[in-house]
């Protein structure tokens, strides 16, 4: 069960929001996670609470306003393989959606089984 974290500049329409999170999913789909399990939240910030280098360290060209920080809590155990795989596959579906796949910062974190309590206290998996 992914949880996916998008962190942008506020304010940021609900069309940009909904198609970055759609790209996130299906990306996710495509390496196996179930089309039911979306976990998604949104964090908009204020330029003065989300501040980001628009060159840092290898990007080509400059990050605008409208960049996206995406934050995906996963249990551990994927290959870089796989991982490489999401991320062409979602820097495809940004770009499918007009986004500039420049703009999108992936961060993945991982943690053990048993440190998921999906409903009512029930750890599912240990």
């Amino acid at each position: 069960m992914p949880l996916v974290t998008l962190t942008v500049l506020r304010p940021m329409s609900a069309a940009f929001k909904d198609s970055v999170l759609q790209a996130v999913h299906d990306a996710l789909v495509s390496i196996g996670v179930p089309e039911a399990d979306r976990f998604h939240r949104v964090l908009e910030l204020s330029e003065e609470d989300f501040r980001f280098d628009r060159h840092y360290p290898d990007v080509q060209g400059s990050r605008t306003d409208d960049f996206v920080l995406i934050e995906i809590l996963l249990s551990a155990g994927r290959s870089v393989k796989v991982k490489k795989q999401f991320l062409e596959h979602l820097m495809a579906g940004l770009t499918a959606a007009g986004h500039n796949p420049e703009n999108a910062m992936v961060v993945f974190k991982e943690t053990a089984w048993e440190n998921w309590a999906f409903a009512g206290g029930r750890q599912i998996h240990v």
